[in-house]
C-alpha cells in the first residue's frame, strides 16, 4: 500500500506555509518507508493515488508539490491524473517536482519542454529537484531552466555524498542562477539551528526541512 506524506514548506521572511511537498512511502509490515524503487509503481496505483489524494486535499495554502521522474512526467496517464488532481484542488497551485532519478528511457529536453507547455495550460507547474547534485547540473538543466517555476536545492545530497563543505558555494551559484530566471529557490534538508542560520545568512527565504516540520502521514 502507498501513501503521501506532507512536509511544510515556509516563507521564513513573513512566518508562514506557503505550500506542501507530499512524499510518496509505501507500508511494509506496518511500517511506512521510502519505496525501493519509484520508478516500479504502478502506474495506476499512482494515478489513483494522487487523485484520491487531490479529493481530500481541502487546505489554505498556495501550493502541493508532487515528485516525479522524467519518465513519470512525459507518461500520459499520469499527466491526466495530475491534470485532474489540478481541477479538484484549485485555487491552489500544483507543482510537479521532477527528480534527479534515472530511468531506463531515454527522455529529450524537447519531450520535457513540450510537456512543460502542456501542464502549463492547465496551470501546473514545473519544479527542478536536487539542483546541483547528480545530473542535475547546471549544463543539464540550462535548456529547460528558461521554462520552470522553480528549483530546489537539496543540502541533503551533499551530505550524503560527504560535501557538505560545498553547500555554501553551490547554493549561492544556484541563488544566482535562480535570480537571473526569475525562479523561487527552495532550500530543503534544513536540519538545525546552524543550517537555519546560513540560509538566513545568503538571503534564502523559502525553506522545507525537519527544522521546520518533519513529513507526516495524510490518512485517505
Amino acid at each position: 500500500m502507498y501513501r503521501y506524506f506532507l512536509q511544510p514548506q515556509i516563507d521564513v521572511l513573513n512566518d508562514s506555509l506557503i505550500g506542501y511537498e507530499m512524499l510518496i512511502r509505501q507500508q511494509i509490515d506496518d511500517k511506512w518507508v521510502l519505496p525501493h524503487d519509484f520508478a516500479s509503481i504502478p502506474i495506476d496505483v499512482q494515478a489513483d493515488l494522487i487523485q484520491r489524494t487531490a479529493q481530500k486535499l481541502i487546505l489554505k495554502i498556495g501550493s502541493v508539490s508532487y515528485n516525479v521522474n522524467r519518465s513519470q512526467f512525459i507518461d500520459p496517464t499520469i499527466a491526466q491524473a495530475i491534470i485532474d488532481a489540478q481541477q479538484q484542488i484549485y485555487p491552489i497551485t500544483l507543482v510537479l517536482e521532477v527528480t534527479e532519478e534515472i530511468t531506463d528511457k531515454a527522455i529529450s529536453t524537447q519531450q520535457l519542454i513540450d510537456q512543460v507547455h502542456y501542464f502549463d495550460e492547465h496551470g501546473i507547474q514545473l519544479s527542478l529537484d536536487d539542483v546541483g547534485t547528480g545530473v542535475n547540473t547546471y549544463d543539464h538543466l540550462e535548456p529547460v531552466l528558461s521554462y520552470a517555476s522553480e528549483i530546489k536545492f537539496a543540502m541533503q545530497n551533499f551530505r550524503q555524498e560527504d560535501c557538505a563543505d560545498e553547500i555554501p558555494d553551490n547554493l549561492k551559484f544556484w541563488k544566482k542562477i535562480a535570480e537571473e530566471y526569475k525562479l523561487r529557490l527552495i532550500l530543503e534538508g534544513v536540519e538545525n539551528q546552524a543550517e537555519h542560520d546560513m540560509a538566513n545568512r545568503l538571503q534564502i527565504d523559502l525553506r522545507q526541512g525537519w527544522f521546520y516540520g518533519k513529513p507526516h502521514l495524510f490518512k485517505l
